[in-house]
């Protein structure tokens, strides 16, 4: 009777432990769901007008690792020709740094032409980089690249913010440690967090007029008056 009374509570929190992560499992697979069939490598990426790199994490001005590998997939992507403008989304006032005048100061040092690029300096989450691509710079088409983790969340974000999107996978080239911590932020945090944004839309944190800086590069190459996708070296 003893042993009885004394395992109960055990079994109660590992019925709670096992309720949670049984929680958590269908909500990342239900937002996974969203992406299927609709995340390539980059020798496999379909054409878009645009591709949009999320932000992530500088360091004294320069891109992380993480961010740099996203970036690296929007080079790739503008040398095969996949795509005509690049559009930089994340936090010009994040707490790691400017992370716009970052990957800007990049993609430019990649040899990729800075009239190609435009940036949002208010993409703060993935939802709002979602939702102010379409509502702030008119996007309806684009590939967006981030890590495999990262990917069926960017995508099922903008197919609800009304974008005919694909994903692109970035390399994870980071500490184990790192690995870690990025997974099980994505998966306890994010994904539950995109869930609800999913199913009860929100407007972005920051609403700006349209910027039609991108309608203009795209018009520009139809009529044949716009920069080439490589800056002279």
């Amino acid at each position: 009777m003893r042993k009885s009374v004394r395992s109960s509570p055990l079994r109660a929190v590992s019925a709670l432990v096992f309720g949670a992560m049984s929680a958590l499992a269908l909500v990342s697979s239900r937002v996974a769901a969203e992406a299927d069939d609709l995340m390539y490598e980059i020798d496999d990426a379909p054409s878009a007008p645009v591709v949009i790199v999320p932000g992530a994490r500088v360091h004294d001005g320069r891109p992380m690792r993480v961010l740099r590998s996203r970036l690296d997939v929007a080079v790739a992507l503008m040398e095969r020709g996949r795509v005509r403008a690049v559009l930089v989304s994340g936090d010009a006032a994040g707490n790691s740094g400017d992370e716009i005048e970052a990957m800007i100061a990049y993609l430019v040092e990649q040899g990729v032409n800075r009239e190609r690029i435009v940036a949002d300096p208010y993409g703060l989450d993935t939802y709002d980089t979602a939702r102010r691509a379409v509502s702030t710079y008119g996007v309806r088409q684009a590939l967006i690249a981030t890590q495999a983790f990262h990917l069926p969340r960017a995508v099922a974000l903008c197919r609800r913010a009304g974008i005919d999107v694909a994903g692109v996978r970035a390399a994870n080239d980071v500490r184990l440690r790192t690995r870690i911590r990025n997974l099980a932020r994505e998966f306890v945090l994010s994904r539950p967090k995109a869930w609800l944004e999913l199913r009860f839309p929100r407007d972005p944190a920051v609403s700006t007029p349209p910027d039609h800086r991108l309608a203009e590069i795209l018009s520009g190459l139809e009529h044949g008056a716009v920069a080439p996708a490589r800056s002279a070296s």
